[in-house]
């Protein structure tokens, strides 16, 4: 990883520019090169690489697979999702609650819409639709785990609030394997107001409703903004929204 010298930039990107994989059961948009989409231009910002929006349908799944050397955080927007692994984790992933697997030196997992199972009664039959996020970790070779946390309560403020992150000092729901990375989710409310981080490398993404980005005009659902050398705007919500806000302190050295 490195922090070279930066020129200021604000590169919007709207959803209907993102790569799309669509078959039987899934509906996935990426915001960078994944599986058969590969632009060499387009393969991270920061130390992020991968933000898949997905849908899944009911009874259906991604079956057992591996990840090696990966820090994933997995968060549901609508919907439920099981996750099983190797190391022997299984729960439920829902709406308010934060979720980090890390992929170390191998391991094993399955996710699958929870929706066709039985509860009180009826059954419920939505499709599943979460943001999986993949960001590199500090080092290789690392021991593989898992950690979730609900956070609902604390989203309520109508403010950024510190998901994931491995900054040294900062406070934070769950901990990934990367001290220059954090990850900030806000739930606003119509009028309500968020201010960006300020780092090397941002990047929001509107994951439900719509923003006015300050500076910059509005930004519907699945738009996303990469910020270079700068930050503080403001976000402000022009419907019911929840923003996904990763702040980072480093690049990914390519060769």
């Amino acid at each position: 990883m490195t922090t070279p010298t930066l020129v200021p930039g604000v590169d919007i990107r709207r959803a209907g520019e993102r790569d799309r994989t669509t078959i039987s059961w899934l509906d996935s948009r990426h915001s960078f090169s994944f599986g058969g989409h590969h632009d060499p231009g387009n393969t991270h910002h920061g130390v992020l690489l991968v933000n898949n929006d997905d849908i899944v349908k009911p009874g259906t799944g991604f079956d057992t697979h591996p990840h090696a050397d990966m820090e994933i955080v997995t968060w549901v927007l609508r919907g439920s999702l099981v996750h099983q692994d190797s190391e022997g984790h299984s729960g439920v992933i829902y709406p308010g609650l934060a979720q980090r697997m890390s992929a170390g030196t191998g391991i094993l997992h399955s996710e699958k819409n929870d929706s066709w199972r039985l509860r009180g009664g009826d059954e419920h039959t939505q499709p599943v639709r979460f943001v999986q996020m993949w960001v590199v970790p500090d080092e290789a070779g690392i021991d593989p785990g898992y950690e979730q946390l609900e956070i609902d309560g604390e989203l309520l403020g109508g403010r950024l609030v510190p998901v994931a992150s491995g900054m040294p000092g900062h406070d934070s729901a769950i901990r990934i394997k990367n001290r220059f990375a954090a990850l900030h989710v806000a739930r606003l409310q119509p009028g309500e107001t968020a201010e960006l981080p300020d780092a090397p490398y941002l990047h929001l993404f509107v994951a439900r409703g719509g923003v006015a980005l300050e500076g910059a005009g509005p930004l519907a659902e699945g738009d996303a903004v990469r910020f270079t050398a700068t930050g503080g705007q403001r976000v402000t919500a022009t419907e019911p929204s929840e923003i996904l806000v990763w702040e980072m302190h480093a690049t990914i050295r390519m060769s």
